[in-house]
């Protein structure tokens, strides 16, 4: 059974789905605005279920339009802290179930990361010796994916966090988008088990998921024309500027 939407609720819900095309495809900071959308539509930790199928159907639409832009090296060191990150996600969310503590608590502990992230690589921008050394050590990438799996899983927002650790690494915008749509295929995939453990994945909300898949789909287009056409030191300066955004909007500032 579908959900009882009015037609407003129908077209942002639609306006989501491209959304998650586009931050698949082009922009991962522009995830803030499916989250956001889904969070209103199905309250509590409910919209981490309801979306999940449906950023699997944009990861794999992004492997298939960047299948040749890849840097497999940066998913291999942070794809194992990522699944130890979703182990913790999952036990946090179990017990905020058993206390009846809504999803949203969680969302100003991730904001405050990842505005440290933001204002760390903003730091390195200007002073590009600073930690030169940092981004591509072993313990950065663990740290970067152990905090991308613990905020995918509670709140299916680490696009930014992953984003600034591309960023840092210098990674050029295509390889960016190849080398995070396989990260996220991966993780998503193996989260899937945890978010039905936790019953938030069902027939109703497949049912919605494929109903959304068209808008998904022209979203994966837009955000790969949108890439095509802006410039690599725009790209990184916009994936600088949605991380700001989304923390704000994480901590509740906007």
């Amino acid at each position: 059974m579908l959900p009882d939407f009015t037609v407003a609720q129908w077209l942002f819900a639609a306006l989501a789905g491209v959304g998650i095309g586009v931050s698949k495809s082009g922009l991962p900071g522009i995830s803030l605005m499916h989250v956001v959308i889904f969070a209103q539509l199905f309250p509590g930790i409910a919209s981490t279920g309801v979306v999940l199928p449906m950023l699997v159907c944009g990861d794999i639409g992004a492997v298939l339009l960047f299948r040749r832009d890849a840097r497999w090296v940066y998913v291999i060191r942070t794809l194992p802290p990522a699944v130890i990150g979703v182990g913790i996600g999952w036990a946090l969310m179990h017990w905020a179930q058993a206390h009846q503590i809504a999803g949203p608590r969680f969302n100003p502990w991730i904001g405050g990361i990842v505005l440290c992230l933001a204002v760390v690589q903003l730091w390195r921008n200007l002073k590009p010796d600073l930690f030169a050394h940092l981004p591509h050590s072993r313990a950065f990438a663990w740290a970067m994916g152990g905090i991308a799996g613990v905020t995918t899983m509670v709140a299916n927002a680490a696009g930014p966090v992953m984003g600034l650790y591309l960023l840092a690494v210098s990674l050029p915008k295509d390889a960016f988008v190849g080398t995070a749509a396989r990260f996220f295929l991966l993780i998503n995939l193996i989260k899937i088990p945890f978010s039905a453990q936790l019953g938030l994945i069902g027939t109703n909300s497949l049912l919605f998921n494929v109903l959304l898949i068209p808008f998904i789909a022209g979203g994966l287009f837009l955000g790969r024309k949108i890439v095509s056409v802006i410039p690599q030191k725009s790209f990184d300066n916009l994936i600088l500027i949605f991380a700001a955004v989304a923390s704000a909007r994480l901590l509740g500032v906007l």
